[in-house]
């Protein structure tokens, strides 16, 4: 199995919500409880840092000039060039007790974005589907939302509640995004064959589903039957969310964190927190772009 190497220096207390860029060869990411945006341009092997003004967890692609952030508060669109930041769509903005999470975006141009409680607190979050400026609650009453991703063909949409170890899947409409059908459970904990607990996944061109397991240090791909496929071990234990990177996109590259550890767990942990690179042979998907609201 392909040995994991570190991307860069920069070390996260909770790194999270990693996206690539094709069109200019650079890797997002972020620290959520750090306010920073990570920017890694591979043709150069540098890596920039760009300080936030509140918590963000996930970006989605636009065009060259711009992107979206998920941020504690809502969607904003971010200038690439110059960081200024314009809200568009609110999202649970009267609620200073809790924050985004995980999020992508389904093939249509919607986004799913997932809240939750600022100390996880029990059942305070909830899955938005985000569209024309406008976000719907899809689900509710979920502690640690994760694992959001969809299926290529935008079919089937996938979600995890981290706190419950149980990853859902649900039958979509490729047109927009919409459920068609109550969920239903498609993996637990029980399947995961290192442990731990579902953190953020991404589908790969064939559907297969590749979950990074928080407390299981290892990203595990799954057939769209549920069938265990590989594991890669990552030298951190809390892996958090995976994203296929480079020209082919048969890389992956997978965020940690050193969240929650005490001193004694930081020195038993020293890869927690920074970013890794998996040489896997993977046959990854590109992200597809956000469609932003009418006069943007």
């Amino acid at each position: 199995m392909a040995t994991p190497q570190r991307l860069s220096a920069e070390c996260c207390e909770l790194g999270e919500g990693p996206v690539y860029d094709p069109d200019s060869d650079t890797l997002w990411w972020f620290d959520i409880l750090g306010h920073t945006l990570f920017e890694h341009r591979f043709a150069t092997a540098t890596t920039r840092h760009h300080t936030l003004p509140r918590m963000a967890s996930a970006l989605a692609l636009v065009d060259g000039d711009r992107h979206v952030l998920v941020m504690e508060d809502g969607l904003y669109l971010r200038r690439i060039a110059t960081g200024t930041l314009t809200r568009l769509t609110p999202i649970e903005a009267a609620r200073p007790d809790t924050r985004s999470n995980d999020a992508r975006v389904h093939p249509s141009g919607a986004m799913w974005v997932g809240t939750m409680g600022k100390s996880a607190q029990h059942q305070a979050g909830a899955i938005y589907h985000c569209a024309g400026g406008r976000a719907r609650a899809l689900f509710d009453r979920i502690t640690i939302p994760n694992s959001i991703c969809f299926s290529p063909d935008g079919r089937w949409g996938y979600f995890a509640d981290t706190a419950l170890n149980i990853l859902w899947r649900v039958r979509l409409d490729p047109q927009t995004g919409l459920p068609l059908e109550e969920r239903d459970i498609f993996l637990t904990g029980d399947d995961l064959p290192l442990g731990g607990r579902f953190d953020g996944s991404v589908t790969d061109a064939e559907g297969n589903l590749w979950n990074a397991a928080w407390g299981g240090g290892s990203v595990s791909g799954f057939s769209p039957g549920g069938q265990l496929i590989a594991t890669y071990e990552v030298p951190a234990a809390q892996t958090s969310c995976p994203a296929f990177v480079g020209p082919r996109l048969d890389r992956l590259a997978v965020t940690t964190a050193w969240e929650g550890q005490d001193e004694a767990a930081r020195a038993a942990d020293p890869g927690a927190g920074f970013c890794y690179l998996i040489d896997g042979a993977f046959e990854g998907k590109a992200e597809p772009e956000f469609r932003l609201p009418a006069g943007y």
